[in-house]
């Protein structure tokens, strides 16, 4: 750890993350002077739909930019805790990387390890807080800057972000927090000493279970209001949808046109018009933006040009 100027850290760091929400963070360490030493990353995969396999985000700005990559598939065995120990680490910044970090490698880092955790903790801890908390109806969520701990997000917090939710989408909110954390992260950093580790409050757990792709199947049943947040919740992915004639339709945007009144005489999933407005329980949604399978997404009205959906139509 080497100061630069009256309070600044410059610290040596190994970085731990996978997806797109990670890279803000990585390159703003790099951006702030640390000396980022390793960057740890899930292993290629591949890609959906059988394509060949793939590098993750972080794992391509990292050789991008000349930082040295590892990608190990367990953190758990000997060797991998040797090697991380080994780089004599000031600290490690760890964004959705994906592996459990065992005790060894929590304590090696002089600093131990600091997260960068979508939500406001202790609310939803866990894997997917962007859409539990679109799913929940929160008005506003953030980012938590933790000191990690050996539980499920349970570490002490050291900085939080805020932000609305106001109608964004998954994909809209995760940018948004990933820039978040990307700032908070080096602000901590900066002068580590001065954000103490608080401890998470006992009141207001919740948990933000992994997403299972049947929840993306739109519920009609539920109200109108709910329906739109699974549209948004779900965008883009793994995306919300519909099924009619054994063909599925991905609904992008959508407005709640008859947000609380049960339409008289309509069922629940069935079209009141052309238009693809479709009842709820209560209320009623309007697709705005949809896709095919198989196809790019456009416009309900280019849709519906050349495949009209009737009034009356149900969908599943």
């Amino acid at each position: 750890m080497v100061l630069s100027g009256a309070q600044e850290m410059t610290m040596r760091i190994a970085f731990m993350g996978t997806p797109p929400f990670a890279v803000p963070t990585l390159a703003a360490l790099h951006a702030a002077g640390h000396e980022v030493v390793a960057v740890y990353t899930q292993p290629p995969r591949p890609a959906q739909r059988g394509k060949k396999v793939q590098q993750s985000a972080v794992h391509v700005w990292a050789e991008e930019h000349g930082l040295p990559v590892r990608t190990p598939k367990s953190l758990k065995n000997e060797e991998a805790q040797a090697e991380f120990a080994a780089l004599d680490l000031d600290v490690a910044v760890v964004a959705a990387y994906g592996l459990i970090l065992p005790s060894a490698i929590l304590d090696a880092p002089r600093e131990g390890c600091l997260n960068v955790h979508g939500s406001i903790l202790p609310r939803w801890r866990g894997a997917a807080p962007v859409q539990r908390a679109i799913l929940a109806g929160d008005a506003e969520t953030g980012v938590t800057i933790m000191q990690m701990d050996v539980g499920l997000d349970t570490g002490a917090m050291r900085l939080i972000g805020r932000t609305p939710v106001d109608g964004k989408t998954a994909g809209e909110l995760t940018d948004e927090l990933a820039a978040i954390g990307a700032e908070l992260m080096v602000k901590v950093l900066s002068d580590l000493h001065a954000f103490a580790p608080e401890a998470q409050p006992d009141e207001g757990v919740t948990y933000a279970a992994k997403i299972d792709k049947s929840e993306a199947r739109l519920d009609f049943l539920t109200s109108a209001v709910q329906v739109e947040r699974q549209v948004r919740a779900f965008n883009p992915m793994p995306g919300a949808f519909f099924e009619l004639d054994g063909e599925r339709y991905k609904i992008l945007a959508a407005e709640v046109v008859h947000p609380s009144a049960t339409v008289a005489g309509a069922t629940p999933g069935a079209t009141l018009d052309d238009a693809l407005t479709v009842a709820c329980n209560p209320g009623a949604i309007r697709a705005t933006r949809v896709q095919r399978a198989g196809k790019p997404a456009m416009d309900a009205g280019e849709l519906l040009r050349g495949r009209a959906i009737a009034a009356g139509t149900r969908l599943a």
